[in-house]
């Protein structure tokens, strides 16, 4: 197996310190992982067109605006992943990574923002949207100022902000059509699901099973979306 090794450069030295960054793929594990990119780019371009027109002619202009929101996270999060995973080895790929890390949580505050604002009461999703959103910034900063620092935490916080929204249950899932709801959850079972295999590091393909979990995750949230969009124009 070719071993592949990623060192952070300091933010004041150009010269490689401690801490390296294991990227022990071999030839095989790359082009796979490279066709779970490929795929999900190429499938999330169309899918996301599909979305923002069907909400232009079908749906509110809030709606419009929230969802145009949601789009935005998961194409970052989309692009983010394929450039940060397909570059090669190099001081850039650190710095992609904090792009990388940082748009998880840019996608899991962007998925909320629709679900949240079709809500009744308008204060309660208000101060939602403020916490998930603020969450979302402070894991932001701290994945840019602190790249390679409190991983195992992200991971952790990642969880907890996504499933945060049951906390409010009844406010946020009950309003939503019986369709939506099941796949806001089958999303988050399978992006749950999927942390096991990004820690399995042992498993051979790990990463690009981790990135098939993670489209597939996607996947059921924008139909989540699109199916929320349809019901609320019928």
């Amino acid at each position: 197996m070719t071993v592949f090794r990623l060192k952070q450069l300091t933010a004041n030295s150009a010269h490689m310190v401690a801490g390296a960054i294991r990227w022990n793929y071999d030839r095989a594990e790359l082009i796979a992982d490279g066709i779970v990119h490929g795929l999900g780019v190429f499938a999330g371009l169309i899918a996301l067109t599909v979305l923002i027109v069907l909400t232009a002619v079908f749906a509110t202009t809030t709606e419009i605006v929230t969802v145009s929101i949601y789009a935005a996270g998961l194409l970052a999060m989309l692009g983010f992943s394929a450039a940060y995973n397909m570059w090669p080895v190099s001081p850039r790929k650190w710095f992609l990574r904090r792009f990388d890390h940082s748009a998880i949580y840019l996608l899991i505050a962007a998925t909320y923002t629709p679900f949240l604002a079709q809500m009744e009461n308008g204060w309660l999703a208000a101060g939602l949207l403020a916490f998930v959103w603020s969450v979302a910034a402070a894991g932001i900063v701290i994945k840019l100022r602190y790249p390679g620092r409190f991983d195992g935490l992200a991971v952790v916080l990642y969880l907890a902000l996504g499933w945060s929204g049951m906390m409010a249950y009844d406010a946020v899932f009950t309003p939503l059509p019986p369709m939506t709801m099941w796949f806001v959850a089958a999303g988050g079972t399978l992006y749950t699901l999927g942390v096991i295999f990004h820690a399995w590091r042992r498993l051979r393909f790990q990463n690009a099973i981790w990135h098939a979990f993670v489209l597939l995750g996607a996947a059921c949230h924008y139909t989540a979306v699109l199916d929320m969009v349809l019901s609320t124009a019928a």
